[in-house]
């Protein structure tokens, strides 16, 4: 046998192990078989590798080093599900479903709910080309060289009938074993113990050395598939064909048609939950038959036709040791109880948010309090309840100060707010750093190099004291610093040059109004042109742009009575910096008005382009049809049922080429 066809059969046959174990759990080679044929294969691959094949089960084993994850704009969002803990929003749920479907007969698909973290594997002839992080829903990174490496993301298809492309979206989870004998190693070679699967996935999906992740034992459990030129009729349908495929699905899997059954799945589960080999904080519930959920459509966040009902959190009593005070860039001060470690949904709590002055009023907090601690989906647990029997005698009552804990300037509350502020917001040490840190991120000016402990740095050090000051830094004075060698103070200094070709919408993002967002900081942008007309602009004018309230409009102009911040605006502008729309992004008010409703594939667009372009012209894209819908822009294999309602309200639907048509001259 040749060389080429010994490395194609030990392939073949790897693939197959792998499957039966990882997938079926029903191995049929011991693990000394499979590794003894692995170890031959490597050596086989090592000797002629150019006939090794592009999905060969080496990779499962790593060793690609990734210093740097590129960003990947996800083809359609990567929304989040709206989240329920009672059992009464599950009945109203349904009784939306059913008022939105009308006679229509469906189904619903459960399947559990985990805690891990979500992934999006593509595919183009087979061959997995591509993995990417969920990231913020629109773009996350390509994280390739690692998803390799997880045993149940096959790197080729099997079986048959698969598209030229297709996406497969799923969740990464660490198994509680795998966790367990983690933690085992780190203890017994010194290391600090990791706190939960969860985290653990997370960190471990962005580690540089693909090795260690192979290491980690990580699973993928498939629950959506995307794709072209074929189309499937049922969530179910779609499962069934990942399987066919070699997906492992996402565990549950039941199919139900009434709020009964339904109900009855769900207190099933919250018991056989914790007989889990991974954890999971509750149950999806889907509508099963994909035109009904082309139908339902979505609101801005999250579909129409699923909800993410979760179990009760976990509950802990320990000891309040005491109440520190947290300034936020705003000026917000937050306070956050310090608490003797406690064991919770399986992560040692050492804090808990308390929220604001009133919170502490409402829990009626002294010092020493023995609390009840939750956590509810939340990234920091919370106090729920003070056990009152337990309050020794003399304890003092936890009085929020009447002073910042940063820079001793008094605090103020206005009148509808719940919160205290530090009003010195120029002269405070955190709200200093965190606006710094805001203008230097990802969705702002994303300065490459400046991160959380750069800037305290530089601004501890003296060098700078907001972010027009960023861009007065030198080579010279920053590798004079502690930390910094030739490489990482070049790339500082080219990462804040590189900002100033930085849109204007993102720089007024930066800015850190308070209640000023990307949506908004786009409207803004878009109505004024320049940050020098909005500047002026009065409160009255103001909140006649779109989405702009009294409360923004109000923060607006408070913010730029402020000399210093118009000193800082100065600067910016003589720095060089984009602080009016460009020719390519000014406003044109051919769409302005106009809503837009995107379905299907298309020839010569993007529809992220389309989107942009849309919103460049003035116009709008929503998530579904209404009677308010300017127009259904339907490309290939666009939704039936979209295209019916929208007929049926008498909305326009265009073709691609008649939006081409509608924007030409203008693009």
């Amino acid at each position: 046998m040749s060389p080429q066809d010994q490395i194609r059969k030990l392939s073949e046959e790897l693939k197959e192990h792998n499957h039966n174990y990882y997938v079926l759990a029903n191995p049929t080679i011991s693990d000394f078989e499979f590794d003894q044929k692995l170890k031959e294969l490597e050596a086989l691959e090592q000797q002629y590798p150019e006939w090794k094949m592009p999905d060969s089960p080496t990779h499962r084993v790593g060793g690609e080093i990734t210093k740097d994850f590129p960003t990947f704009v996800h083809l359609r969002p990567m929304l989040s599900l709206g989240n329920s803990y009672s059992q009464e929003d599950i009945a109203d749920f349904d009784r939306q479903v059913r008022e939105g479907v009308g006679d229509a007969p469906f189904s619903y698909i459960l399947e559990h709910k985990f805690d891990g973290v979500s992934l999006s594997v593509h595919y183009e002839n087979g061959v997995l080309v591509r993995a990417v992080t969920r990231g913020d829903g629109v773009q996350g990174d390509e994280i390739t060289a690692n998803a390799r490496t997880i045993n149940t993301v096959p790197l080729a298809l099997r079986g048959t009938g698969w598209p030229e492309r297709l996406e497969v979206r799923g969740e990464v989870v660490m198994p509680l074993a795998s966790f367990a004998a983690l933690n085992e190693q780190r203890e017994a070679e010194g290391l600090p113990l990791l706190m939960n699967p969860r985290n653990t996935t997370a960190g471990t999906l962005k580690m540089q050395d693909s090795a260690v992740v192979a290491s980690r034992h990580l699973v993928f459990y498939a629950y959506y598939l995307d794709m072209d030129g074929r189309s499937v009729a049922s969530d179910e349908e779609a499962m069934n064909l990942l399987s066919e495929w070699g997906f492992l699905s996402s565990g549950a899997g039941a199919i139900v048609d009434n709020l009964q059954d339904l109900l009855h799945f769900l207190d099933e589960w919250e018991t056989k939950r914790r007989t889990l080999s991974y954890e999971i904080d509750g149950i999806v519930i889907k509508v099963n038959e994909l035109a009904l959920r082309d139908e339902l459509g979505f609101t801005a966040k999250a579909p129409r036709w699923a909800m993410a009902y979760k179990y009760k959190a976990e509950e802990a009593t320990t000891k309040l040791e005491s109440v520190s005070y947290q300034v936020g860039r705003t000026g917000k001060v937050t306070p956050v109880a310090n608490l003797s470690p406690v064991l919770l949904a399986g992560t040692t709590v050492k804090r808990a948010s308390i929220h604001n002055a009133d919170e502490i009023d409402r829990l009626d907090l002294h010092e020493g309090d023995v609390v009840q601690v939750e956590k509810g989906g939340e990234i920091i647990p919370k106090i729920t309840r003070v056990v009152l029997n337990e309050r020794a005698e003399n304890a003092q009552k936890v009085i929020f100060p009447h002073k910042c804990p940063d820079c001793d300037t008094t605090l103020i509350r206005v009148e509808g707010d719940a919160n205290h502020y530090c009003p010195n917001v120029d002269g405070c040490p955190p709200q200093i750093k965190g606006r710094i840190i805001h203008f230097a991120s990802r969705k702002a000016l994303d300065i490459d190099g400046l991160g959380t402990e750069i800037v305290n740095q530089l601004v501890d050090e003296g060098l700078i004291g907001n972010y027009s000051d960023l861009y007065q830094l030198t080579y010279d004075r920053v590798i004079a610093l502690d930390r910094f060698a030739e490489l990482s103070a070049k790339n500082l200094i080219q990462g804040i040059e590189a900002s100033k070709s930085v849109p204007f919408p993102r720089v007024l993002f930066g800015l850190g109004i308070r209640f000023v967002g990307e949506t908004v900081a786009k409207k803004l942008a878009r109505h004024y042109g320049s940050l020098r007309a909005m500047m002026e602009a009065s409160t009255e004018e103001l909140v006649k742009v779109p989405d702009v309230g009294q409360r923004i409009a109000e923060s607006v102009t408070e913010f730029f009575r402020n000399e210093a911040h118009r000193l800082w605006v100065n600067r910016l502008e003589q720095s060089g910096l984009m602080l009016e729309l460009t020719e390519k992004t000014t406003t044109n008010e051919l769409l302005n008005g106009k809503s837009f409703v995107i379905s299907g594939v298309f020839q010569q667009f993007e529809r992220d382009e389309i989107k942009v372009k849309i919103e460049e012209l003035g116009g709008e894209v929503k998530s579904s049809i209404s009677s308010k819908t300017t127009f259904l822009l339907a490309g290939d294999s666009a939704g039936p049922s979209k295209i019916e309602k929208a007929e049926k309200l008498n909305v326009t639907v265009l073709s691609e080429q008649e939006f081409i048509d509608m924007i030409h001259g203008v693009a």
